[in-house]
């Protein structure tokens, strides 16, 4: 099932005396992390403005709405930010990492089950994936030659492995 929320980042630090704060983002990069002018805050979702953000050494600093002081700051940290899925437009083809862990793993040609996706390794290239079987874990390298089909709604992803490829 698909989640309304997905992690964003993480408060880790107070930034200055203004009440900002720095942000490990979990973004694609922190570029896109500060294109955003909402999140929503911790587990119960309190949705909170960004009046202004910006990049620092892979990092964001973040002035968030009603955030005035270093104090206030301080109350933040180690709080995860979330933004809604419905604020995000993702291109065809192209998954949420979140998404994807769980879902099922299967032969294009047999419907042998090789496991289900525990994680997914951004290698730079192309994506990894990493599947858990019950006796070992494969890596998928997620290219179209690879993967055929990937159904997040039924949680199902169907493969072809290359020659060698699970050998």
């Amino acid at each position: 099932m698909k989640k309304e929320y997905l992690e964003a980042g993480k408060i880790v630090n107070t930034h200055g005396i203004r009440g900002e704060v720095k942000v490990m983002p979990y973004c694609d990069s922190p570029e896109l992390f500060c294109e955003f002018d909402r999140f929503f805050l911790g587990k119960n979702h309190t949705e909170i403005a960004v009046e202004r953000s910006r990049v620092q050494k892979n990092m964001v600093i973040a002035k968030l709405e009603g955030i005035n002081t270093p104090e206030e700051a301080e109350t933040l940290r180690n709080k995860m930010l979330y933004m809604h899925r419905d604020d995000l437009e993702l291109d065809e083809d192209t998954y949420f990492i979140q998404d994807l862990i769980g879902v099922q793993v299967k032969d294009a040609d047999t419907d042998a089950v090789y496991g289900e996706i525990a994680d997914v390794m951004q290698t730079g290239a192309n994506d990894v994936y990493v599947v858990k079987g019950t006796d070992r874990e494969y890596l998928v390298p997620a290219i179209p030659e690879v993967v055929i089909s990937t159904d997040i709604d039924g949680n199902i992803m169907t493969i072809r492995p290359l020659d060698g490829l699970f050998d």
